[in-house]
């Protein structure tokens, strides 16, 4: 178990090192590595919506799945799966997003907005956090959404090969994806393809093998009062803030500013950057883990991860083509709208998959 530990802790400080030097490459502050972000921003690519402040498809993305694709084929660990409740996924999934949406980054970013300095990361840290403890309530009487089948190779292929497809969009035929336009917004700010690849198959690498997941860590904790998976992610935390702080100094560059207002892609909006992680944290319990860890299942061929990965890809498309998605001015009122009805909808999807323990 110490063994363990040591691995998890020293993969979340080369995660760390990675994320923040994304930004040092060309990412935009704060956001080294956001699956939110990231997904949002590639479905603007494919023209899922028109925002065109964020459209760019992301290469870590890619890195992701393929190094946990990889990885788990040498491990043999790659084993097709599917079938449990696709459809509850996709719409968990789609409400996740929202909530991120809401918050302006998953729980990734959320770590990496703290270690920047970004003070309202820490009412989203609350309001994930609880949204987890209410994900727990309904564990502990017994919810799930079944068990899933084994599936046909290729139906575990296709989500890997898609990434392919899209890299080679990028990078061979960009005429037929949509780019955010120089100075337009967080969509124009990227490192090199090569970099941000290489970024994604080592990040994708390492959470394949350590298992990484924000919400698993504090469901564990909780749970089985197990702390190895948060570990990984203070490790990221410290890891990325001691980078941020060196970079600042060499630099000249503020890469950690703390405070809370002016803090990049970020609103000062406490209520709703807690009610957003909420809705995140309660949706991924339900979904049995973040958006990092659905990606990395998704490469090692779990095709409920791959449906709701393209849930949390539709629910970014939706946010933006119906102003969901919070700026820098703060939440809009459509916003806040959709994420009451998201708590209400992940509610009602918690109690109608729970069976008390007495009745089982």
């Amino acid at each position: 178990m110490k063994s363990e530990k040591t691995t998890i802790a020293a993969a979340g400080i080369l995660i760390g090192l990675i994320a923040a030097m994304l930004v040092f490459f060309g990412n935009p502050a704060n956001m080294g590595f956001c699956i939110a972000c990231f997904l949002r921003d590639t479905a603007g690519a494919l023209g899922l919506h028109s925002a065109g402040a964020v459209q760019y498809i992301r290469p870590e993305i890619i890195g992701l799945v393929l190094g946990a694709c990889a990885v788990a084929l040498a491990t043999k660990e790659f084993r097709p799966r599917g079938g449990s409740a696709p459809v509850t996924r996709f719409i968990l999934g789609v409400f996740v997003m929202i909530g991120c949406l809401m918050f302006l980054g998953c729980p990734f970013r959320m770590i990496l907005r703290l270690a920047g300095g970004d003070g309202n990361a820490i009412l989203g840290f609350v309001g994930f956090a609880l949204g987890i403890l209410a994900g727990v309530v309904f564990l502990k009487k017994g919810y799930t959404l079944k068990r899933s089948y084994k599936m046909p190779a290729l139906e575990g292929q296709l989500y890997p090969f898609m990434q392919i497809v899209f890299l080679i969009l990028l990078v061979v035929a960009p005429s037929f994806i949509h780019f955010s336009e120089a100075g337009a917004g967080p969509g124009a700010l990227h490192a090199s393809v090569a970099v941000s690849l290489a970024a994604g198959l080592i990040v994708g690498a390492l959470a394949q093998r350590t298992r990484l997941c924000m919400v698993g860590g504090i469901r564990d904790a909780v749970l089985f009062r197990e702390w190895k998976l948060l570990f990984g992610f203070l490790a990221i935390f410290v890891s990325a803030l001691v980078v941020n702080l060196i970079l600042g100094a060499v630099t000249g560059t503020a890469y950690f500013n703390p405070g809370f207002a002016g803090q990049p892609v970020a609103h000062t909006d406490g209520l709703w950057n807690a009610l957003g992680m909420f809705l995140a944290g309660f949706g991924c319990v339900l979904l049995g883990g973040c958006p990092l860890r659905q990606l990395v299942l998704a490469g090692e061929g779990n095709t409920d991860s791959a449906v709701t990965v393209l849930g949390l890809m539709v629910g970014a498309a939706f946010a933006h083509n119906f102003g969901l998605a919070s700026s820098a001015e703060g939440p809009t009122a459509n916003g806040k709208i959709a994420v009451i009805i998201g708590i209400a909808v992940v509610a009602v999807v918690a109690v109608s998959n729970t069976v008390r323990r007495s009745d089982a």
